[in-house]
């Protein structure tokens, strides 16, 4: 019986090259996109590539937790298990926004929208026996400061401390996950994909959208970007890897001194509370 892997943000970039890859591998695939319009194109694409693949669109925006919950639920009447969840899709922002809540867009879609997804896809996860959450994070983790978590309309972010915070996040949710799920059959990754040239940045302004410009050509492209994603959806990974931080398919180290312990429990907490769930305390 194939894998099942359900990609976040699978439309393009390095998403839609981890499904590509893993598509060839045979492995059955779910998007989770925001665009119907891209997400059948993006599923086109890996059908060239795959016509005997599997893939099936699902719909919700990561900010939006009643159309993540409600998507959750559809995938939950189709499946009856997930091998794979990889919570790759990530947003970059142009400007800092705030969410009804008070809380900056950025790190609700790159942080609490996969909490979210993850913990309403846990019991599909669970009954796979050999189920692995990989978080797709970056090196910009390093620019991340636990402090600033779920703190409301802070008038001192720029875009790119919040996306520092978000892939914080995504690390210390990982190293959480790996502790509180210690001795059951899921197992949890975080990785640095590298510096990918995709859609990434495409929405900044002014001297941010110039100076990334610039870089593109030094860029590595999203099927280099993606064999991270993949070596952890395919191998056979140490049992000693659970929890850790990966680049070019190897542990690595993290750039951060706010990824300890103490910061992973207050960000499960936080996100808990913003969520209004209780989950594996």
């Amino acid at each position: 019986m194939p894998y099942t892997a359900l990609i976040t943000g699978a439309n393009s970039g390095l998403g839609l090259a981890t499904a590509q890859a893993l598509a060839r591998q045979n492995f059955d695939l779910i998007f989770l996109v925001r665009s119907r319009e891209k997400g059948e194109w993006a599923r086109q694409q890996v059908l060239q590539q795959s016509p005997q693949a599997r893939v099936e669109l699902f719909f919700a925006d990561l900010t939006n937790l009643a159309a993540l919950r409600q998507a959750a639920e559809a995938i939950q009447k189709r499946y009856d298990r997930i091998d794979r969840l990889i919570n790759n899709a990530g947003y970059a922002p142009a400007s800092i926004e705030y969410t009804p809540e008070g809380y900056e867009r950025s790190f609700i879609a790159n942080h609490l929208g996969h909490f979210v997804l993850t913990f309403e896809l846990f019991d599909l996860l669970r009954a796979s026996g050999e189920a692995r959450i990989i978080n797709v994070s970056s090196a910009a983790h390093a620019l991340g400061k636990a402090r600033r978590f779920f703190v409301k309309n802070n008038t001192a972010l720029n875009i790119w401390t919040t996306y520092g915070d978000g892939k914080l996040a995504n690390i210390l949710f990982t190293q959480e996950l790996a502790r509180r799920l210690e001795g059951q059959p899921i197992t949890a990754y975080a990785l640095h994909p590298g510096v990918v040239n995709s859609q990434f940045g495409q929405n900044f302004l002014g001297s941010w959208k110039v100076g990334f410009g610039l870089l593109r050509p030094f860029m590595i492209t999203p099927e280099e970007g993606a064999r991270t994603a993949v070596y952890l959806s395919t191998a056979s990974v140490p049992e000693s890897y659970n929890g850790k931080y990966f680049s070019k398919s190897r542990p690595t180290r993290i750039l951060s001194t706010d990824a300890n312990a103490y910061n992973g429990q207050l960000l499960w907490k936080l996100s808990e509370q913003a969520a209004g769930i209780r989950w594996l305390s």
